[in-house]
């Protein structure tokens, strides 16, 4: 009789389990803090959580996500992958443009594809332009952008690299400071890019911030696409480069204008905001002076 009665309270004790293992849906938690989605489109099943609002917002820890990203330098510290703002803004010309958690502007590459999401912009290109990455069960934050056009892609390293309309998005290692845009038209494939993955538009010749009035400070570039060396120069009135003939690229505030003499004579341009190639207008490797303000 002891026996039967442990047997009957040992095949109660399973049911019981099984049951209980049946309700929890095979144990897999369905809690995501608040009811945010656990994945991004085209994840990888890499688990991230979207939540409206900006980092601020949502109380991200400090020197975290976007806060602990140096400018124009990648994302290499876990604590700078721990999350991502996409912001729909304005920055220089550009509007509407996406902005990360710092105020700096997002590109995309046209030589990338956003079906399928894939990016070719690797070793050197990477340290130009970082990609905006994600460490797996990161956050991503979305502000005026829609989850829907929201996900991530693998790279080459392994890395998840976020996208908007299925195109990669990129910082740009000359934008130094929030709102610049020196990454709008360079090389006639890098642009700002909008909430749904599109081309920003507005910036000026080869974009750049603030193109709509006279420049004030220039820098002018020995290689294209703002290569160093490079050499400055700021205030009003006719300036003469220290460098001559060597510019192929220039980076400015507004308009300006350059001459291929010194003291602003001999031949002249007139450029707004950004100019990634200087051949494209005729005046490679040909500055020896220019005019601001």
């Amino acid at each position: 009789m002891i026996q039967k009665r442990f047997a009957m309270a040992a095949t109660a004790a399973t049911a019981g389990v099984l049951l209980l293992t049946a309700c929890q849906g095979g144990g897999a938690s369905t809690d995501q803090g608040g009811g945010a989605p656990a994945a991004a489109q085209g994840s990888t099943g890499a688990g991230l959580d979207f939540l409206s609002g900006t980092a601020r917002t949502n109380k991200a820890p400090a020197r975290t996500g976007d806060w602990a990203n140096d400018p124009g330098q990648p994302a290499t510290r876990p604590a700078a992958k721990r999350w991502v703002q996409l912001s729909a803004a304005r920055a220089g010309g550009l509007d509407p443009v996406v902005v990360n958690g710092a105020g700096f502007t997002l590109y995309r590459f046209d030589k990338d594809t956003a079906n399928p999401s894939k990016s070719v912009c690797d070793g050197a290109c990477a340290t130009t332009w970082p990609p905006v990455v994600i460490a797996p069960g990161g956050r991503i934050f979305i502000d005026g952008v829609k989850k829907s056009d929201v996900g991530v892609v693998k790279r080459t390293d392994g890395s998840l690299q976020v996208t908007l309309g299925g195109w990669p998005v990129y910082r740009f290692s000359k934008d130094l400071k929030p709102g610049d845009t020196n990454g709008q038209g360079v090389g006639g494939t890098w642009f700002g890019v909008t909430p749904d993955g599109g081309k920003a538009a507005g910036g000026g010749t080869g974009g750049g911030a603030g193109s709509d009035g006279p420049a004030t400070s220039v820098t002018l570039s020995d290689e294209k696409d703002f290569g160093d060396p490079s050499e400055g120069l700021a205030g009003t009135g006719c300036h003469n480069v220290a460098r001559e003939d060597r510019a192929s690229s220039l980076q400015a505030s507004g308009t300006l204008k350059i001459w291929s003499e010194k003291d602003c004579k001999g031949t002249s341009k007139v450029v707004g905001g950004n100019v990634a190639d200087l051949s494209a207008i005729g005046f490679d490797d040909t500055i020896s002076s220019v005019r601001l303000g």
